[in-house]
């Protein structure tokens, strides 16, 4: 049984979400069994549809819609609660092979649960599941366990000209 490492992709620039779908479709292709788990989001996202071509990838959200320029609501709290329960259900019974936890640094950086839970629900995974966490703002106790921790950094954007997110680019 090959040991599982722990990624990290984080920073503000573009591709964070990306670069784990890349690694995803990847690992299918390989053979290998992927969880996609996607936190704080809700909306209908192009990669939803991957199910539909790759069928060793499942993904779901653990969001409502999008809150990131307001605060979370009691509801958001819970369905991001609700989501860890399950990750870390999927993480300990060793089903999978790859498993992302897409956006949870946001949701630790909006404190929907704590840096200690995701640590322990690490910790508790099963030996050969490599793990990637995304997300803006990865919390120093995070990128520490980490094996393998990239930035993405933001050097230009054309969203700074006012172009608008594309349905199969940004979503």
């Amino acid at each position: 049984m090959e040991k599982g490492y722990i990624h990290i992709y984080t920073g503000n620039g573009k591709g964070k979400t990306t670069a784990s779908l890349g690694l995803s479709v990847r690992a299918a292709l390989a053979g290998k069994k992927v969880f996609f788990g996607q936190f704080v989001k809700g909306m209908e996202y192009s990669e939803l549809k991957i199910v539909d071509y790759l069928p060793n990838i499942e993904i779901h959200q653990f969001g409502r819609d999008c809150f990131i320029y307001n605060e979370p609501t009691e509801k958001d709290i819970l369905a991001a609660k609700k989501g860890l329960e399950i990750c870390k259900e999927v993480l300990k019974n060793g089903e999978y092979d790859l498993v992302v936890l897409d956006e949870i640094n946001i949701a630790l950086y909006y404190k929907l649960f704590s840096v200690e839970e995701v640590l322990e629900m690490i910790k508790e995974r099963q030996p050969h599941v490599e793990v990637v966490l995304t997300g803006r703002y990865a919390p120093e106790e995070i990128i520490e366990i980490a094996d393998l921790v990239t930035e993405m950094k933001e050097i230009k954007h054309y969203y700074t000209t006012g172009l608008m997110a594309r349905k199969g680019i940004e979503f």
